[in-house]
């Protein structure tokens, strides 16, 4: 576990679809049943792939080794770097919706599938849709990556794929655990994050994505040259 396992872990952390999911789960009449199935569901898929895959599979390390992990780590931070300046500098955006006309009032948002869904305590749902978002993405990928071609032993591939999930899942495990402390402050908490995240998407990203390029490409670099 160096220090790039962990920026991939707190990259996939950094996932809007989660953010979305507490504020869905916490407005359920039990919230508290709904994020455990969740993350029972979730936590439960992403680990037992990752240990499948880390203890016994062992995926990728054929083709993953040497310098072609140090070209690869190398070519995806130059990716990064250039998503993040493009995104920094306006260049990269997603699409504006179109201003509502003075004297119009806001349109009244309709409710979603999900959220008229996951309104209602639905424990097995729950569970479905906590392993959905569980399914590895590219940063948990590169994480596994990193433990097979590092010769991890047995007991630190454990106790790290473990790590890196808590990691990827903070942003519900956290809301969960103030739950039963704060339950009113968690919410507006959690609203309050999400506004200034949707207010701030931009820069967020950016920062992330040139943080984690500028690691990646330099790391990738003084290992080819070594």
């Amino acid at each position: 576990m160096n220090g790039g396992f962990f920026a991939l872990a707190f990259v996939a952390a950094v996932n809007p679809k989660l953010l979305g999911m507490d504020l869905l789960l916490i407005e359920n009449r039990r919230p508290r049943m709904m994020f455990l199935c969740f993350l029972l569901g979730g936590l439960g898929l992403s680990i037992t792939l990752g240990l499948v895959d880390v203890l016994a599979l062992k995926a990728d390390a054929v083709k993953s080794q040497g310098h072609v992990s140090a070209a690869l780590d190398l070519a995806l931070g130059t990716a990064l770097l250039a998503v993040g300046g493009l995104i920094a500098t306006g260049r990269l955006h997603g699409r504006r919706k179109a201003p509502v006309p003075a004297g119009q009032p806001e349109p009244e948002k309709k409710a979603g599938w999900a959220e008229r869904t996951l309104g209602e305590p639905r424990l097995g749902l729950a569970v479905i849709v906590g392993a959905l978002c569980g399914t590895p993405g590219g940063s948990y990928i590169a994480g596994l990556h990193h433990l097979i071609t590092g010769n991890s032993g047995t007991a630190v591939a454990i106790v790290a794929v473990i790590v890196f999930n808590l990691i990827m899942f903070s942003l519900v495990i956290i809301p969960f655990a103030f739950l039963e402390l704060r339950p009113e402050g968690t919410k507006r908490t959690l609203r309050d994050v999400s506004d200034w995240l949707t207010r701030h998407a931009r820069q967020v990203i950016a920062s992330v994505a040139l943080g984690v390029g500028a690691y990646m490409a330099i790391s990738g670099a003084v290992r080819l040259l070594s």
